[in-house]
């Protein structure tokens, strides 16, 4: 074997070839039999699985949401691809990277919805959403739709659109907890006005974990011939869908989030007949392209990154996609069913399991989030956010799947002993 085909081989190679990953699918494939909504709750599986990942024990972590850390299956390998490519150089991105970089972008589409032409590695959700946003063709006039609770650099760019090209930005809001898919439906459509253009909507609120109906929320803005982007930056690998199938124009994610790539990568989906119309935020090496590739050039990227991300992908099928999905909403249900209702605490995030994953937002009417957010800290010991806006009052908890019930049954504790 040559070298330039060794290095083109380095991106498949992927994790599964190490003893560590060899020995956990061994374990892991013990429970093949057992369906996932009953693993779910299966504490000895998931501490198997927890054994994986280098835990501080100074805190309970329920901040998993802002950046899933990277399983050691996954970590070992990529710092092998750093090491490898600090090795090879110029020679590496002068020969593979590219061939290397478009085997991930084809597995990601293979995994998630899309085809390899319409989706791009990016370095996060905020890159893909601000490529879009950025590159749409606006003039002055035309009106966007967002949410109060759409992410604050997102909300900003839309703002920096409307000084530069005269638009006009519609801000709705979505209520905590809905009473049906419809009423979200009718409130992005009660905003649309002639001029509309474009929608953005939360695929997954990040601060409440809220799913929104998006199939149908595209469905009627499409009706009225408004284009729609999705924000998904908590959505893939969180629960399991394909992109594509959501009938969205534009999709963004962040894979460092619940895919644990290691920081520096995110997805960008374009539906093939919207590309031509996105102008480049960074030229491309060629122009004209007719592929996503024409607006997601970026530059040099961390090219050690993007190999790592093969070795994600086969650590989430590893343990299995319907197997997380169940695990993260039991979780959360676990511990917000255990506070629902009692007086003082109250929950900012749906009932319903199918309007939520693994993300919950919980408040106390003691405490502002910030000073609940303290408290839990430095009397319990457990690490959550404050959110303290746009109808949002409380801490974020974002368990993992390395999370152990009786982490959240101290948690729950101590959210009862300061209510």
């Amino acid at each position: 074997m040559n070298k330039r085909t060794f290095l083109k081989n380095l991106a498949l190679s992927g994790i599964a070839s190490t003893a560590s990953f060899q020995l956990l699918a061994k374990t892991i494939d013990a429970y093949a039999d057992i369906p996932a909504v009953d693993l779910a709750s299966d504490e000895d599986f998931w501490m198997k699985i927890r054994e994986g990942y280098r835990l501080k024990p100074d805190y309970i972590n329920l901040e998993n949401g802002y950046y899933c850390f990277v399983p050691q299956q996954t970590l070992e390998n990529y710092i092998k691809h750093i090491k490898e490519i600090n090795y090879q150089g110029s020679y590496y991105f002068r020969t593979v990277q590219w061939e290397n970089k478009d085997k991930m972008v084809s597995k990601l589409a293979k995994h998630f919805g899309g085809s390899p032409e319409e989706v791009a590695i990016t370095r996060n959700a905020t890159e893909s959403l601000d490529i879009i946003i950025s590159g749409f063709p606006w003039e002055k006039g035309d009106e966007a739709i967002y949410a109060a609770q759409d992410y604050g650099s997102i909300k900003n760019m839309f703002e920096l659109t409307s000084r530069r090209h005269g638009t006009v930005n519609r801000i709705v809001n979505i209520p905590n907890h809905p009473e049906s898919d419809e009423e979200i439906v009718k409130i992005y459509e009660n905003a649309i006005r002639p001029n509309t253009k474009l929608i953005m909507v939360s695929h997954m609120i990040n601060i409440t974990g809220q799913i929104l109906p998006v199939k149908k929320i595209i469905d009627m803005a499409h009706s009225h011939g408004v284009e729609v982007m999705l924000d998904g930056a908590h959505c893939i690998a969180h629960f399991d869908f394909k992109i594509d199938e959501t009938g969205c124009d534009y999709y963004a994610c962040s894979l460092h989030k619940w895919l644990s790539v290691p920081l520096g990568a995110g997805l960008l989906y374009v539906k093939k007949d919207k590309i031509s119309k996105i102008w480049p935020m960074m030229a491309p090496y060629e122009l004209d392209q007719l592929t996503v590739k024409n607006i997601s050039h970026i530059g040099t990227q961390p090219v050690a990154t993007i190999l790592a991300i093969n070795d994600a992908l086969d650590y989430y099928d590893m343990v299995g996609a319907q197997r997380k999905e169940a695990r993260l909403r039991y979780l959360q249900t676990y511990w917000t069913e255990q506070v629902r209702g009692i007086p003082g605490i109250n929950v900012n995030t749906p009932k319903d399991p199918a309007r939520a994953c693994g993300i919950a937002n919980v408040g106390l009417d003691k405490l502002n989030p910030l000073e609940l957010a303290d408290t839990l800290m430095d009397r319990f010991g457990i690490y959550t956010v404050g959110i303290d806006n746009f109808g949002v009052h409380g801490c974020r908890i974002t368990p993992n799947i390395y999370t152990t019930t009786r982490e959240l049954d101290l948690f729950v504790n101590a959210l009862k002993t300061l209510a």
